[in-house]
């Protein structure tokens, strides 16, 4: 059975919280108005103090081993939340969403991303905890989503998005018609005795199809740090309820990143290996097992030298003239 820090009573805290936590960015988007970087920079601050925080509490309460797998857990998913900033950046684009709306649309994409990640841990902790054999499957998992986001690194194509080629978009255009305008936070309005969508419908569900494919990857990537269910869900959920806010505030440096495909394929394949050599741990004990520790030691690494040469790349990219035009006459 997996061990977990958490009692019943500790579950329904942290779930009422977040909820709470919900709300409250609701009620603050309630009114659409264009996200001031003052407000972003405020949000995005309580919201990276109240993880801390908490991490603090799992230090105290709990021992050293499960307060560095909560961090190194922590810092796992707020990578991989950056690079769902990537994709919801490129929607907002595509659909020409209004900047007064866009936060609204963030908050949705945030909702069905802790509903469908909700699903996946609970289905991840029951697979875990018959099958030692789903490790290996997590690994592969990782392993080979790594494999893809460097193949697409290497081939220019990473965080492409062609909103006329998904599927969800094109079934929902068939289902309802769509309006040409936004109206406001309606995702549905009644015209001509019948029911149409909004642009801003469409968008929304875009973003819930994405939730899908990044709930695939962020969950076993946590599981490759810790077990414990209840601190896979933690750490997800304090990773993507900021991500409202720190949109805006990274809005202008996400184009700087120019090599973060690269170092999120290098920490999947990392902890994808580190899943596979667990699995092999359990059934060899021969077989070394990667400790917390160095786990985060490597996720720190390469995290640092992707952000170091992408910034020396950005640079470089501003700074080099632009090559002469030779005049054919």
């Amino acid at each position: 059975m997996l061990d977990s820090i958490a009692s019943p009573t500790l579950w329904w805290v942290t779930i009422g919280a977040v909820v709470a936590l919900l709300v409250v960015d609701f009620l603050a988007t309630r009114k659409p108005h264009e996200v001031s970087m003052r407000e972003a920079v405020a949000w995005s601050a309580f919201y990276v103090a109240l993880p801390l925080a908490f991490g603090v509490y799992v230090w105290s309460a709990h021992g050293s081993d499960r307060g560095l797998e909560y961090y190194t857990g922590y810092l796992v998913e707020k990578t991989l939340s950056v690079d769902n900033l990537f994709v919801f950046m490129l929607l907002l684009a595509a659909f020409a969403v209004p900047k007064v709306l866009q936060q609204r649309v963030l908050l949705y994409g945030i909702v069905g991303a802790l509903v469908l990640r909700g699903i996946f841990i609970a289905l991840g902790a029951a697979a875990l905890d018959r099958f030692d054999w789903v490790f290996l499957v997590f690994g592969g998992v990782l392993l080979l989503t790594g494999l893809k986001l460097l193949r697409d690194a290497v081939s220019g194509h990473d965080h492409e998005v062609d909103v006329n080629e998904m599927r969800v978009v094109r079934l929902a255009r068939r289902v309802m018609p769509v309006t040409d305008e936004y109206d406001g936070t309606r995702l549905v309005v009644r015209r001509e005795g019948r029911r149409w969508l909004t642009p801003l419908a469409l968008v929304v569900i875009a973003v819930f199809a994405t939730d899908v494919v990044f709930a695939v990857d962020s969950v076993p990537a946590v599981y490759g740090i810790t077990g414990d269910p209840y601190l896979v869900f933690a750490t997800n959920a304090f990773a993507l309820l900021g991500l409202r806010a720190l949109y805006f505030v990274l809005q202008g440096a996400l184009a700087k990143l120019v090599h973060l495909s690269y170092g999120l394929a290098a920490i999947l394949g990392f902890i994808g290996v580190k899943l596979v050599l667990h699995w092999a741990h359990e059934v060899w004990p021969s077989v070394p097992s990667v400790p917390t520790l160095a786990s985060l030691g490597v996720i720190l690494g390469i995290l640092a030298i992707t952000t170091t040469t992408s910034l020396v790349a950005s640079r470089r990219s501003t700074t080099e003239p632009e090559p002469e035009r030779v005049d054919a006459h």
